[in-house]
């Protein structure tokens, strides 16, 4: 359940951003999520949508999230490769001594918003 806490985040941040950006509503948020992350996407975007209606700004914002591929290196033969194809072994050299690149995150990619005249 800690989807529930990086929308509380989440929602903070913007909050935050609002603040900075001199930003009135919130028109879409686009998450870069991690295929290897533990994110359940799609309780996310619940989690999401009952969470936006508690904050003025976000009322009407559009939840998008797209998908960042995991991949792995392995420090023996230096090759990347599809983690949740081949998993922790090394698919070139079988080798278990591999880590993870990237595709465990989750990163705000782009906001769409509008702000106050001057």
């Amino acid at each position: 359940m800690h989807e529930l806490g990086i929308v509380t985040h989440l929602a903070s941040t913007l909050d935050e951003l609002a603040v900075e950006e001199k930003i009135t509503n919130y028109g879409s948020v686009t998450l870069e999520v991690g295929e290897v992350s533990g994110i359940m996407t799609d309780y996310f975007i619940d989690c999401w949508d009952y969470f936006k209606v508690r904050h003025e700004k976000l009322k009407n914002c559009k939840m998008i999230l797209e998908t960042e591929k995991a991949y792995t290196i392995c420090t023996s033969c230096n090759k990347e490769y599809e983690t949740v194809k081949y998993g922790k072994i090394c698919p070139y050299c079988n080798s278990p001594e591999t880590y993870l690149l990237r595709g465990n995150g989750c990163v705000i990619k782009s906001v769409e918003a509008e702000t106050e005249e001057d």
